[in-house]
């Protein structure tokens, strides 16, 4: 079992815990800004390049619950690795690549070594740190891989400047095998290193094949199905937040600079507050933040087709950062919270699957809903998704913290 409250230190892990997602936060924020560029100096259409970029999302879906078995069975570091030596395999297919074809398989496996990334990541540090602490690492973990997809792309204009764009691809695949090699350096979890010798004729992984994914979707449905689809909605709005700032402000005749101004700003603000949002969560319980995050976005994204100036569509945006930072690690803590301690990794490859069902659907909604009736009804809609999000925690979110529980 993981260290108690008094004997354990986030400090101490620190560096190899999130060191790593922020230098793959940095890789991934280095490539994002290009992988369209790449796709239309190869000849692709603009509709082409965009389903290129969209394959990132797409593979780390599809790969969400084998990433589950692979790290039941092989442990979270060594799937970490494994994850960056993909994806530095990726990186470099997408660097040498010579059709639409080529690059697209690379980015789709840039996103299955996401998928593993992370799901491995969340279990370890579900496992390492005491429930107690669970929010502030979660939300810290998130928290420092958005630092990193702001930092990326900085990190990887500099190096353009005089290689153009293979640049960015370079920069992306030193701080990969850097993220690669700081995972190495991970201390062993107590509980498997005790395990493995209190038993040690019997095969490592037995402990972590078992119970099937199957018996797992099945004795935790009513979880899935309420907490997850809450969680499901909270995904769902922040992938239609990335889109619904560009579109927006293209429809109230803003530049793409002042968008872009705009826009960072928001990161910004969402940046800042992973770790209070933990600390909310561990001290109070996970509805303090869950709510008002829910709450907030809902309202934000109805008010947004009210915007018709740059000040107004400001404001709502800062708010709308506002919102999404105090959420920040929510998802991860409430799937952590609700995850057996058998099966663990399992039920979180379920979990990440409905988020990332979310994160995709969302957008796709917006843009039938916007087809249908008009952009400004698209976005109010999802507005409404939040609303729906904040009475699905009001009603199965528990009020106690999960530490008193224990």
């Amino acid at each position: 079992m993981p260290a108690s409250q008094n004997s354990f230190s986030l400090k101490k892990i620190a560096v190899a815990a999130f060191g790593p997602s922020l230098l793959f936060g940095i890789s991934e924020g280095a490539i994002y800004p290009v992988i369209a560029l790449s796709a239309r100096q190869l000849g692709a259409s603009v509709a082409a390049s965009a389903v290129i970029l969209a394959l990132i999302g797409v593979g780390s879906l599809v790969s969400n619950i084998p990433a589950s078995l692979l790290t039941a069975r092989h442990g979270e570091q060594r799937a970490m690795i494994g994850a960056a030596v993909l994806s530095i395999f990726a990186l470099l297919l997408c660097l040498f690549a010579q059709s639409e074809w080529m690059l697209g398989a690379g980015v789709f496996m840039i996103g299955m070594a996401q998928s593993v990334y992370t799901l491995a990541r969340q279990t370890y540090l579900t496992e390492a740190v005491p429930i107690a602490m669970r929010a502030r690492a979660l939300s810290t973990l998130g928290g420092v891989m958005r630092i990193g997809l702001f930092i990326g792309p900085f990190l990887a204009a500099g190096v353009m400047h005089s290689m153009g764009i293979p640049g960015a691809y370079w920069t992306a695949i030193v701080a990969m095998a850097a993220a690669g090699a700081l995972a190495s350096t991970l201390p062993d979890l107590e509980s498997r290193t005790a395990g493995a010798a209190a038993k040690p004729g019997a095969p490592s992984a037995a402990p972590y094949t078992k119970p099937r994914i199957g018996q797992i979707a099945k004795a935790h449905r009513k979880t899935f199905l309420t907490l997850g689809a809450g969680c499901l909605l909270v995904s769902a709005l922040r992938g239609c937040r990335q889109t619904v700032i560009p579109l927006w402000a293209a429809h109230i005749g803003l530049d793409a600079t002042t968008t872009a101004v705009v826009y960072g700003c928001m990161g910004a603000i969402d940046m800042l507050l992973f770790y209070p949002a933990g600390h909310i969560m561990d001290r109070r319980g996970r509805h303090w933040v869950a709510m008002p995050c829910m709450l907030i976005m809902g309202l934000c994204f109805a008010l947004m087709p009210l915007t018709h100036g740059l000040w107004w569509f400001t404001a709502v945006t800062m708010v709308l950062g506002f919102g999404n930072g105090v959420g920040s690690g929510i998802i991860m803590t409430i799937g952590a919270d609700s995850s057996p301690s058998v099966g663990r990794t399992q039920f979180l490859g379920i979990w990440r699957f409905i988020a990332d069902l979310g994160a995709s659907g969302g957008p796709l909604l917006m843009s039938a809903i916007a087809a249908i009736l008009s952009l400004g009804a698209g976005i109010a809609a999802i507005g409404g998704l939040g609303f729906v999000a904040a009475a699905v925690f009001w009603k199965w979110l528990p009020r106690t913290n999960p530490a008193k529980n224990r």
